[in-house]
């Protein structure tokens, strides 16, 4: 969520910047017993959830606190590994939790009211909590933020070190040299995470880095976002040089999400583009193989303008109530505690949507860069889905990982076209899209 329902870039002043990152997923059935006609939390709920590796330990920790605070209340989760494609059935029925979280592939924001409970207005919960456009429609909230995350790339301290980088690079040309210098040394310098392909999709999350606040509408207005000088170029071109120098891993089609974690920590792979909720995870991974924490570092990406780097902040997922649920005062109550005092946030080292919530650790390399942070302004009203539409009617999906898969294999010599003809049939693609869309 925002600060206030404007857009605002700020430097990053430690403890009291705008903080960034990362992933979970709370999900569940409809409730199965009724809250009482008081509108207090009673009852049980069902909360849906992508985080698989937390529900016996401290979600079942939440539950069993939340459930002190408010006695007669039952907190029950069910886990989904494929959380996306399972809830993209599951809102063909009534059948998709009490609290779960939005799912960001299929769910357009117009669509939010057929699906969702509203929570309020978005001007009145922006004065609380960041990213609340992200997760709002014409005015109405929908969903509320789980934590945010700044774009950048972690990377292993030493692997960098050791090629002789100790500071970001401002270029891509610098970066570029900079992941040479790595592989020199016998390392890869970057891994794409080609096979699980959702990291590919939160790359996009660079866009408004360069062009700035109002990207979203840039580009709805743009027939050629594939242009350079553009974020969209610059997204999926920094992507395609590096994979077309042979600076990432030889065999894409072999990479392993968790595996990644454990390459990174032993310094096997020197970087990897993602928001900075996946510090912690790497932190993790390092303390795991008798590293210290502190050989995972976060930078941002090398597109400095006038010698500041900018890093553009948004919202993982979004809790949201289900419309047919029969136990909504529990099910926002469970919101309310989750966001407010669970520290969820806090323990995945990501930006809390708490506005007066302290900055996480993770981004302390960015206080030292002196990075500025950028929230995205929200789409005009009405407009919120035609970014959306020209994507889908241009068979681009943008926010997935598809057509990347589809430039990585291209940059790899194992697909047609180069980075010229693919862009190219992008725009042309964009613009026809646009045409029956927006004109």
């Amino acid at each position: 969520m925002q600060h206030t329902p404007h857009t605002r870039r700020n430097a990053l002043m430690g403890a009291t910047a705008i903080a960034v990152t990362a992933a979970l997923a709370l999900t569940g059935c409809t409730g199965n017993s009724a809250a009482n006609d008081s509108g207090e939390p009673a009852g049980e709920i069902t909360v849906l959830t992508n985080r698989t590796d937390l529900v016996d330990t401290t979600f079942a920790d939440y539950a069993a606190t939340f459930e002190k605070k408010y006695p007669g209340t039952t907190v029950k989760f069910e886990a989904l590994t494929d959380y996306e494609g399972d809830t993209k059935i599951r809102l063909n029925s009534k059948d998709y939790g009490d609290v779960l979280l939005i799912p960001s592939s299929n769910v357009t924001k117009d669509k939010f009211a057929n699906y969702f409970e509203p929570l309020g207005s978005t001007e009145d919960l922006a004065k609380k909590y960041r990213f609340t456009n992200e997760g709002s429609f014409d005015g109405t909230a929908y969903g509320i933020s789980t934590f945010g995350s700044a774009m950048g790339y972690v990377f292993n301290r030493d692997v960098w070190a050791d090629a002789g980088i100790t500071s970001p690079p401002t270029t891509e040309a610098e970066y570029l040299a900079a992941l040479k210098k790595i592989k020199d040394n016998s390392v890869t310098p970057y891994y794409t995470n080609y096979k699980d392909g959702w990291p590919l999709a939160t790359i996009e999350g660079n866009l408004g880095t360069v062009q700035g606040a109002d990207v979203r509408s840039q580009m709805i207005a743009d027939d050629a976002p594939w242009t350079e000088g553009n974020d969209q170029y610059n997204i999926d071109g920094l992507l395609f040089d590096t994979v077309a120098a042979g600076l990432s891993e030889d065999d894409p089609t072999t990479t392993n999400w968790e595996e990644s974690k454990d390459l990174l920590a032993t310094g096997k792979i020197g970087s990897m583009v993602l928001g900075s909720w996946a510090v912690a995870q790497m932190q993790d991974a390092a303390e795991k193989a008798g590293e210290s924490r502190d050989l995972i570092g976060f930078w941002p990406m090398p597109w400095a303008q006038d010698g500041t780097f900018t890093s553009v902040t948004a919202s993982d997922k979004f809790l949201a109530i289900n419309k047919n649920s029969e136990n909504k005062a529990t099910a926002r109550a469970w919101i309310d505690w989750f966001t407010d005092e669970s520290g969820f946030a806090a323990s995945q080292g990501a930006i809390s949507p708490v506005i007066d919530a302290a900055a996480p650790d993770t981004l302390s390399d960015f206080t030292e860069i002196g990075v500025e942070y950028l929230e995205l302004a929200p789409d005009p009203v009405g407009k919120e889905a035609v970014i959306t539409d020209i994507a889908n009617e241009a068979e681009i999906d943008l926010f997935g990982n598809s057509y990347r898969q589809g430039l990585i294999d291209a940059a790899r010599g194992a697909g047609d076209g180069d980075k010229k003809s693919l862009f190219d049939d992008l725009n042309e693609r964009w613009a026809t899209a646009r045409a029956a869309v927006v004109e």
